[in-house]
């Protein structure tokens, strides 16, 4: 079928099974005037018998009809130009805005903050770990020096009132072993040995818990000892000027683990001999360890649990900006066809929203206009009967 515009007298070529209903309203594509178009009762019309009868006489009429010539492409009519159907978002949209602005910024922000507050709670609990530790280790040194000085004084008062009791008999005499090898901490000792003399510079040890090492050349312990002997030698060969030697080296456990011990050797007054008290220092900071590992499950727990609220939250509103923004872009998408509806002359344009906001004003305002513009139409038409 064939629609001619009655402003300019386009012709539009119109598929009429394309009408839904029983008619449509378009707008022309030259002069934006809204054509009212009704659904013909028959849509059997042959559009080839269709010809342009612009400019044409009545003497002009009665020819034969000529086959018509066929319309431009871009005279065809398509319903989806319709009024109301013009307006295109441009851009992100203010659903798409609404989420960036509501959602998306303030998600960015929250995460940002809550990770900075994150790590500077894990930096705050592992410097109070740290520090306490130090402190812990600082207390165990000291208290492994009070151990090895409160020994060698009670074995040098011994000894100046035993002098007839010989070196070989330390590790069997009960009362003496007893005063020379007393415990320190959990798993830790002391021990008795003495400064080499006219012996040629071996070290011996006259007291300890294992009697395998009673009177060996202690330089044989740097097989057993390996990497770790260098050090144990440093701070047991330290006291050679009779002062107080201490410091770490490592010690295999039977199952072969390494683990660092500490030992403070101080020399019993008057005698060739030192006291060697040693021990794991991991006993002392052990419970602080423990603190730290506790600390870390508090922490990976807690982030879990933000992180799975601050999901929910997220997806919360993330729901309640769309459900929003759905309605409220909704409304401003039919106020937008209604006001274009109006703007090519469609005066008859439904105005269906209905709201207490900013919204409701906006399309009390539109309908005001249209009434208003009604009311001027219908004005200038009677004017103009008046003067013809």
């Amino acid at each position: 079928m064939v629609v001619i515009c009655e402003e300019c007298g386009k012709k539009y070529r119109l598929d009429p099974e394309k009408i839904r209903g029983d008619g449509a309203k378009v707008r022309c594509k030259v002069c934006n005037h809204v054509i009212s178009i009704s659904k013909p009762a028959s849509n059997s019309q042959d559009l080839s018998s269709v010809e342009d009868n612009v400019g044409m006489g009545p003497a002009e009429q009665t020819e034969p009809r000529q086959p018509p010539e066929p319309l431009p492409e871009t005279s065809t009519l398509d319903l989806s130009s319709s009024v109301g159907s013009a307006f295109k978002v441009k851009g992100l949209g203010l659903r798409g805005k609404m989420m960036f602005l509501f959602l998306v910024i303030p998600a960015i922000l929250v995460a940002a903050a809550g990770a900075s507050f994150f790590l500077q709670m894990r930096t705050l609990s592992a410097t109070v770990v740290e520090a306490s530790k130090g402190t812990v280790e600082q207390m165990a040194e000291e208290r492994v020096a009070q151990t090895a000085l409160a020994v060698s004084r009670q074995c040098a008062i011994y000894l100046s009132q035993h002098p007839e009791l010989n070196r070989e008999e330390f590790n069997r005499h009960a009362e003496f072993k007893d005063l020379a090898v007393q415990k320190v901490g959990e798993t830790g000792y002391t021990a008795l040995y003495q400064v080499p003399g006219m012996e040629g510079g071996v070290w011996r040890t006259w007291a300890h818990v294992n009697d395998k090492i009673i009177g060996i050349d202690m330089s044989d312990l740097r097989k057993p000892l390996g990497n770790n002997f260098p050090a144990f030698w440093r701070v047991f060969t330290g006291v050679s000027n009779g002062k107080e030697s201490k410091g770490y080296y490592g010690w295999q456990d039977k199952d072969g683990a390494v683990r660092d011990k500490f030992m403070v050797c101080t020399p019993v007054k008057g005698t060739p001999y030192i006291i060697a008290a040693t021990t794991y220092l991991d006993e002392f900071t052990g419970p602080v360890r423990q603190v730290e590992t506790e600390i870390n499950q508090l922490y990976s727990g807690a982030l879990k649990r933000i992180m799975a609220i601050a999901l929910a939250a997220f997806l919360v509103v993330a729901g309640l900006v769309f459900v929003y923004g759905q309605r409220l872009s909704g409304k401003i998408k039919s106020l937008t066809e209604a006001a274009d509806r109006i703007s090519v002359g469609d005066l008859d344009a439904q105005i269906q929203i209905r709201s207490d906001d900013e919204i409701g004003g906006l399309a009390e305002a539109i309908g005001r206009m249209q009434e208003s513009i009604r009311l001027s139409l219908e004005r200038l038409r009677k004017r103009r009967r008046t003067l013809s």
